[in-house]
């Protein structure tokens, strides 16, 4: 293995100029850590939303720094402490975001972060996989506990989170309605949506008696959401903290929603991806010398499903 290896950087925060493509040392997995051979990585609106440093207060990255928070892979290492991963398993994960990312050849991951790759998906639908379906599991199952026969209002359900959610919200038995435009409504309902509304021509807050908002955009959508929920509905953020007193005095409860790595539920995941019970659509495949259109592409808000790079064959 060549001790030098392909990444793309900045080395200071702003817009898609500041990404640079460097040669850089192929890191050294330490003893709780795994080196994975990157196949395929994704972008997520984390991504240029750090790249642009909005996050900096709350993660205090130290450049230069490698972007990336998705992988799919093969282990090329391990670290001495690893006992239930060996080289050449092939594997994926979201790795901890205050850390070098993944738009690079190779990277260190935790063992604890990794999970064994499903084994129905490719490499690009694998690495579509983990932090958005790890948002929507950890947003959908753990903070909204949603359960059998309760109905969720899903917002932007053709985006990356939203189709994991509008799937998962269908697997726990919940009626699900989801905002979107015509012309993704088609892909929403073949995820399983109940109810669509076009967010262009129809208003979603004349729905009433809601048990879960699953807010995907912040602003005046979360505004208007608050009132399409029963008295002790939760509404759940993943853009912006909601209001503590405005949902006290609703009667309802709220929770931001950060994505934390977790192997096991990514062991959950594949599982239900290889029983066909977890679909992946893909928007775009670019290559690492791309990355800059990549984010062009995730900053328009309009990608139907994942944004794919492509590392290695």
């Amino acid at each position: 293995m060549t001790d030098l290896m392909k990444a793309v950087q900045i080395n200071e925060f702003g817009d898609r100029s500041v990404l640079q493509l460097n040669e850089i040392a192929v890191p050294t997995p330490s003893e709780n850590e795994v080196l994975i051979k990157i196949k395929s990585t994704s972008v997520n609106p984390v991504d240029w939303k750090i790249r642009e440093g909005y996050l900096q207060g709350m993660l205090n990255h130290s450049l230069p720094l490698t972007l990336g928070w998705d992988v799919a892979g093969e282990i090329a290492a391990v670290g001495s402490a690893v006992t239930d991963l060996k080289v050449g398993d092939a594997v994926y994960s979201r790795p901890d975001v205050a850390k070098n990312g993944s738009y690079a050849e190779y990277m260190t991951v935790a063992a604890d972060e990794v999970a064994i790759k499903p084994k129905s998906l490719s490499w690009q639908q694998a690495a579509g996989v983990p932090l958005a379906a790890l948002t929507a599991w950890q947003t959908v199952y753990d903070a909204a506990q949603l359960s059998a026969g309760e109905r969720i209002l899903i917002h932007a359900g053709s985006g990356a989170v939203g189709q994991f959610a509008i799937q998962l919200a269908k697997l726990r038995g919940a009626y699900v309605y989801t905002t979107t435009s015509a012309r993704n409504k088609e892909l929403v309902l073949g995820l399983g949506a109940d109810e669509v509304i076009d967010y262009k021509t129809e208003d979603f807050s004349e729905l009433a008696d809601l048990d879960v908002v699953f807010d995907t955009i912040g602003g005046e959508t979360q505004d208007k959401s608050w009132k399409t929920l029963k008295k002790g509905g939760r509404l759940l953020s993943i853009t912006q903290a909601p209001d503590e007193a405005m949902a006290a005095e609703l009667g309802v409860s709220s929770a931001f929603c950060f994505v934390l790595p977790s192997a096991e539920q990514l062991t959950e995941l594949a599982e239900l991806a290889d029983a066909g019970k977890l679909v992946v659509n893909i928007d775009s495949e670019f290559s690492l010398d791309q990355v800059a259109q990549a984010h062009e592409r995730s900053e328009t808000g309009r990608a139907q499903g994942k944004i794919i790079i492509n590392v290695s064959e």
